[in-house]
């Protein structure tokens, strides 16, 4: 898939620390809300959304499944933010496994 490169350019520029509020849990609703005409905020705040959600299913999921799976599900999706973050310090959009996917087809 193709994806724009947002390097050097005035939407990466004014959207770096709200889009690094998207992988910051509950605090991706931030950017979602005040900036979405910036593509570079846009497309990360839906990636961090939707690990936020994978985060609530995990916790919730857990209590029928274990302890096991709340530290394996939060180690993952904690990787997912922290590589998320290091691409918008870059500046660049990164591309997740199975999140990217899921966050393509919201629509706001």
């Amino acid at each position: 898939m193709n994806y724009p490169q947002f390097r050097e350019t005035s939407d990466v520029i004014e959207g770096k620390p709200l889009a690094l509020l998207a992988y910051l849990s509950i605090l991706c609703i931030i950017p979602l809300v005040f900036k979405k005409d910036n593509d570079f905020i846009l497309s990360h705040a839906k990636q961090g959304l939707v690990i936020f959600v994978g985060e609530v299913a995990v916790f919730i999921v857990h209590i029928i499944l274990g302890t096991w799976l709340l530290r394996l599900g939060m180690f993952i999706l904690g990787v997912m933010s922290f590589i998320g973050l290091i691409a918008v310090i870059k500046g660049n959009y990164v591309d997740l496994p199975f999140v990217t996917e899921i966050s393509e087809k919201i629509t706001l």
